[in-house]
């Protein structure tokens, strides 16, 4: 049974816990005394550990006989499909110097991925690389399973490490840390995934161990394909009354697995001195009630069962914000594109259910108020608003609602330029009463020519990079009609950038095979992605903004430290997000740092890199990134120089491009 219910997430894959078994040839019996004890699969060897295809006798024609494996027909179908994950033989090395064996590992390795297949399995576990990461014919081997599996998962089993091992000589105080040798098994995956050619359907299967290396190296791992943590029985502690638990570091780390969706896997022994009447099966949930016969079970793994079901019960449920955007998690969208289309009123119904972000200017309308008429003059003096780019009001809204929190008298010029929408603002007006407030102005903001000066203008024209829905570009338009010393809300915005790993953004993206899509930016819900270091400034923009040599063209150049304890890194891209400030001390923006909380109109911007970049230990990542204009559009242009170069992406917007 499934380890429990989160609220929002109960679709989870990683509510299901598996074990790992050795083989046996009753595997009816195996499976079933498992899921009864409350695992939700087994992870088994298919083959007798014995079996090698050197040994296999040939009959009269000189064809193998293959008496590897049991019938097919001792589970149904779905058995096989839903409880099974076949393990590949353990002895298999297909880098081996002993040619047999070799040999031997390749013959055996085909035939059990065949079998599987033909079990209708979902997914296979494959042995370790060697260690050192010589693994060149075995990913060779794996490569071309690849190219015929269609729909079943290889899993590598990688172990989680990362160590640094120094000789006798070098541990003295006069030690050079530089003569340290590194073990890092994400070092063996990396190489391994490389030989073959990122394949979506390369998946990893991370042994944890009992001790685990820093939270930064650790970090890397949210960004890769990770389908099963297997977690040993000797990584667990005990508690006061013997039971096994695991430490705060093991405990955040199996969270993370199951915020992303992990499958957790007992494997091991009973190395707790827990006696045999307490291993007795109790319920995972209060519903089940699994026994053979009448009899109870005893399952020598249940302890660490129960263990990972309370992490799982005991985490926090989803917040609303987080429900909502479950279905949008690592979904690749277009931005959109606001001068050249209209939006559709599924989208500004989306964006006008976030509370907060109005809220926030409503906050800053008032403050600006407040700063534009004193007291004294707030009977007599009324402030001419101009909100462009209305859409359907709820900017309207939250302005009229300023003025009558802070007591101040407003004219709101509302200017869209899309007609459907300025329909329902007429219908909006209408039903409000706001005929003597509020003037409603069919055009694009660039073409209007205003009876009057503003003393406010509104907007809310930034994209998930600040300026990358060409609120620059509309807001020079429609400057000309503030007066001299009028308020712009927002008045300044900064976008930001950090790198990022994102395995299955970087798959999803591969999979169409082309250039254009590798030069095009996506807004996406990140989730399944490393952060490898700080987000660092990228382009400002400030309004109104009266330079003489004013320009929206722009390029930057970043450096990005990854933090030393990380290890090397893969770099897929980048990930990007804004900060604005709307007025004064009112701001608004999803960069992680100083995001605003329980908003969801923006979600970040992806920038892939057409190859993924490995950045070594201890290395700068050198980015370079530049905002292009010409008459007709504006566009992205993105390179990494160091530690090597790539290439220019997008040059002259060949691919992706911002129509004005």
């Amino acid at each position: 049974m499934p380890l429990g219910q989160r609220a929002g997430d109960n679709k989870s894959d990683s509510r299901y816990c598996g074990v790992e078994t050795e083989f046996d040839d009753d595997m009816p019996q195996l499976l079933n005394h498992n899921l009864v004890a409350g695992f939700d699969f087994v992870l088994a060897p298919l083959v007798d550990p014995s079996y090698r295809p050197s040994l296999v006798k040939k009959d009269g024609n000189g064809s193998s006989v293959i008496p590897f494996a049991s019938s097919d027909l001792i589970l149904s179908p779905s058995q096989w499909s839903s409880h099974v994950v076949g393990k590949i033989s353990s002895w298999i090395d297909l880098d081996s110097d002993d040619e047999i064996l070799r040999r031997d590992s390749e013959v055996a390795l085909k035939q059990e991925i065949s079998w599987a297949s033909h079990l209708s399995l979902q997914a296979c576990l494959l042995p370790p690389p060697p260690r050192g990461g010589a693994c060149g014919n075995y990913a060779r081997c794996v490569n071309q399973l690849l190219q015929g599996t269609h729909s079943m998962q290889l899993w590598l089993r990688v172990p989680l490490t990362k160590s640094e091992l120094m000789d006798e000589e070098s541990t003295g105080a006069n030690s050079n840390p530089l003569s340290k040798e590194v073990h890092d098994s994400w070092e063996w995956w990396n190489s391994f995934r490389l030989l073959c050619e990122h394949h979506s359907q390369l998946f990893v299967a991370l042994d944890i161990l009992s001790s685990l290396p820093s939270g930064n190296s650790l970090g890397r791992w949210f960004g890769e394909p990770v389908r099963a943590a297997i977690v040993h029985t000797t990584s667990f502690l005990t508690n006061a009354r013997g039971f096994p638990c695991l430490s705060k570091r093991h405990q955040k780390l199996i969270t993370g697995f199951f915020n992303h969706s992990v499958q957790i896997v007992i494997s091991g022994t009973l190395v707790h001195n827990i006696s045999e009447e307490s291993l007795e099966v109790l319920p995972v949930n209060s519903d089940d009630n699994h026994s053979e016969g009448g009899a109870p079970i005893r399952h020598f793994l249940r302890p660490y069962l129960e263990y990972v079901a309370y992490l799982y019960r005991r985490m926090d449920p989803l917040p609303e914000q987080e429900c909502f955007e479950l279905g949008y998690r690592d979904f690749l969208q277009s931005p959109l594109q606001p001068l050249m289309d209209n939006l559709e009123a599924q989208t500004y119904e989306t964006f006008e259910k976030d509370t907060m972000k109005y809220t926030q200017y409503q906050r800053a309308v008032s403050k600006a108020l407040l700063d534009r008429v004193p007291d004294e003059e707030a009977s007599t003096s009324r402030t001419v608003l101009m909100v462009v780019g209305a859409g359907r009001g709820p900017l309207v809204r939250a302005s009229l609602q300023a003025a009558e929190e802070t007591g101040r008298k407003l004219k709101v010029y509302a200017v869209e330029k899309n007609p459907n929408a300025v329909v329902t603002l007429h219908s909006l007006i209408r039903l409000e009463g706001w005929e003597n407030m509020v003037t409603i102005i069919s055009s694009d903001m660039r073409c209007w020519d205003a009876p009057e000066k503003a003393d406010i203008l509104v907007s809310e024209l930034l994209g998930s990079f600040g300026d990358n829905e060409l609120s620059p570009e509309c807001l020079d338009g429609a400057q000309r009609f503030l007066k001299p010393d009028g308020i712009s809300i927002p008045s300044s915005y900064t976008s930001f950038i950090q790198p990022v790993t994102a395995s299955k953004l970087y798959n999803d993206v591969n999979s169409h095979k082309d250039l254009a899509h590798f030069e095009t930016a996506y807004v996406v819900k990140l989730h399944r992605v490393a952060r490898l270091a700080p987000s660092k400034s990228v382009f400002t923009f400030t309004h109104p903004e009266y330079s003489d040599n004013k320009s929206n063209q722009r390029y930057k150049k970043l450096h990005f430290e990854i933090p030393a304890d990380t290890g090397s890194a893969l770099v897929h891209g980048f990930a990007g997000y804004f900060d604005s400030v709307l007025y004064k001390d009112v701001h608004l923006g999803i960069e992680p740092t100083t995001a605003t909380p329980n908003m969801f109109s923006w979600f970040p911007i992806f920038f892939p890199l057409r190859r993924p970049l490995c950045v070594p230990t201890g290395s700068t990542l050198e980015v370079h990134f530049w905002r292009c204009c010409s008459a007709t559009k504006v566009w992205y242009e993105w390179c990494v120089t160091a530690p090597s170069p790539s290439p220019i992406h997008n040059t002259n917007g060949r691919s992706y491009w911002v129509g004005l």
